[in-house]
């Protein structure tokens, strides 16, 4: 491991192991609630990846992932103040979903609000049997404000994440995996493990085929049927034509290559 040339606030971490670099909320103390400085500062991480990360694993330091919104950060906004706040962490939260690399996030300890929303805009997540997951908006008067309302009802529905807001429901690890919050469920202490073995083996992908994953198959999932295929061949066409694949389709048929197996 070694450190990130990137400033950074007290709240953040960052580090590097190979063409990984990691990400880790250091409020402990605070159960990783997310203030305006961590928004900006993940910004900055996000922004300034320098040249030959593959990958990200993001974190939280301490028993939580992120407790959510820093509540003494609501101050008396108008509503033109608010909608500037939000629009602040859509815009941080989009450069993690529509970043330069891949995220993988290892959950623990309290998923909650603002934190289940950063969770949701991660391509991989993995969670540790102690994680929780909650959206407690409805009983302190608010309305998720990161994205949430957009990004969740496609992983669980619109129906789950309405009884989340409306009854104050939490729901555990085994269920959020059930219900596609996350697709690896691990040991409790096993999650960053996990996490970075994960990263590792991504940050090995195509950089075109990861760029691919990330920007087109997402829009391609949300269009009709003929533009989505459309889309699809073009972006199909324009990964096989790429240098590297070339080359490691050559690899693969020439019995160099990695083939599927089973984990």
């Amino acid at each position: 491991m070694q450190g990130l040339a990137m400033t950074l606030p007290a709240s953040l971490a960052a580090e590097r192991d190979g063409a990984v670099a990691i990400l880790k909320l250091a409020r402990p103390l605070k159960r990783n609630a997310l203030d305006d400085e961590t928004i900006l500062g993940i910004e900055t991480f996000f922004t300034a990846l320098p040249d030959g990360i593959g990958a990200v694993v993001l974190h939280g330091e301490g028993e939580h992932f992120s407790a959510g919104l820093d509540l003494g950060e609501l101050k008396e906004r108008d509503v033109t103040q608010g909608i500037a706040h939000s629009g602040l962490w859509h815009r941080v939260f989009d450069k993690i979903q529509f970043g330069k690399v891949p995220v993988v996030a290892v959950l623990h300890g309290a998923v909650v609000g603002g934190g289940l929303e950063l969770a949701a805009c991660a391509h991989v997540r993995v969670a540790e049997h102690s994680t929780y997951y909650a959206l407690p908006e409805g009983s302190r008067g608010i309305f998720v404000g990161g994205g949430g309302s957009v990004r969740l009802p496609r992983l669980i529905g619109v129906a789950r994440m309405a009884d989340m807001m409306l009854t104050g429901r939490t729901y555990s690890a085994e269920e959020g995996q059930a219900m596609g919050l996350t697709t690896y469920l691990v040991d409790v202490g096993k999650g960053l493990r996990k996490g970075l073995e994960l990263a590792a083996r991504i940050a090995e992908n195509a950089p075109l085929t990861n760029f691919a994953v990330m920007h087109a198959l997402p829009r391609i999932a949300e269009m009709d049927p003929a533009g989505g295929l459309a889309m699809e061949a073009l972006m199909s066409s324009i990964a096989q034509a790429d240098g590297e694949a070339k080359a490691r389709l050559k690899a693969f048929l020439e019995k160099r290559g990695p083939k599927a197996t089973r984990s």
